[in-house]
């Protein structure tokens, strides 16, 4: 994706989460301008499309208005567990406003950063990495628990699924999916302790492309961070972060 596309697609973002923040949170003019130190008349032609804010200014207003109507917000106030600690994630991921808001966080985040194409896992992940793909201009690889009958050769990785769980996980690609040249990012609703993140990382490698970056709506806990430590230059981009499922109740 060229420079010019991605600095449009920003300036655009902003635009969308000024309306957010006006037409959904009902947040006036006047307090908008005193956040973002832009004068009302400003912000107005802004949200009415009249005007298109430079990529500078977008990237100002993005941090603020991040703050007031932000994505870690909204998650949070729908992320469930049930009694055993088991994370329910039916509220956000079927919620096309959030993987929206979602794709436009990655677009931030790696906007400037190479990514050719962008990996995730079934069947969670998908609608978030879709999502994240289109708003990137890349292609989707889904990572996949069986092989896809008439494709002849793949990349595997294998892994334990939790401690002591005693579940063994294949995840395939077809072979040629990732060549060497590309930069592919890792998308995914949840990390919880890094498993599945790092399976997907080694696949990459094995496939001998790079890894552009790893992105996760919601994690939970700390003990991810330990193991996808050992990609030191890989960076971790989570939009809400909870440490156990107490955090939010």
């Amino acid at each position: 994706m060229s420079t010019h596309a991605e600095d449009l697609k920003l300036r655009l973002m902003t635009i969308e989460l000024l309306r957010t923040a006006k037409y959904r949170h009902n947040i006036t003019y006047r307090e908008l301008g005193t956040k973002t130190g832009l004068p009302v008349t400003v912000l107005s032609r802004y949200a009415k499309g009249h005007v298109l804010p430079n990529t500078t200014r977008a990237k100002q207003l993005l941090r603020v208005l991040t703050k007031l109507v932000g994505l870690d917000i909204e998650l949070r106030s729908r992320i469930k567990f049930d009694d055993n600690g088991y994370f329910d994630n039916t509220e956000i991921i079927g919620d096309y406003n959030i993987l929206q808001q979602a794709a436009n966080n990655a677009l931030s985040n790696f906007a400037g950063k190479r990514v050719t194409k962008v990996l995730t896992t079934t069947n969670d992940g998908i609608p978030l990495g879709t999502i994240v793909a289109n708003a990137l201009g890349v292609n989707l690889i889904i990572a996949k628990p069986n092989k896809k009958v008439g494709v002849k050769n793949f990349l595997e990785e294998t892994y334990i699924l939790g401690r002591d769980t005693g579940i063994v996980i294949t995840l395939y690609i077809p072979k040629d999916a990732i060549k060497k040249r590309d930069s592919i990012l890792i998308v995914d609703d949840l990390i919880k302790n890094g498993e599945t993140q790092e399976a997907l990382v080694n696949l990459i490698k094995k496939a001998k492309a790079e890894v552009s970056g790893i992105f996760a709506l919601i994690a939970i806990g700390e003990e991810w961070k330990k193991r996808l430590k050992n990609s030191p230059d890989t960076p971790v981009e989570v939009i809400t972060h909870i440490k156990t499922h107490t955090d939010i109740l």
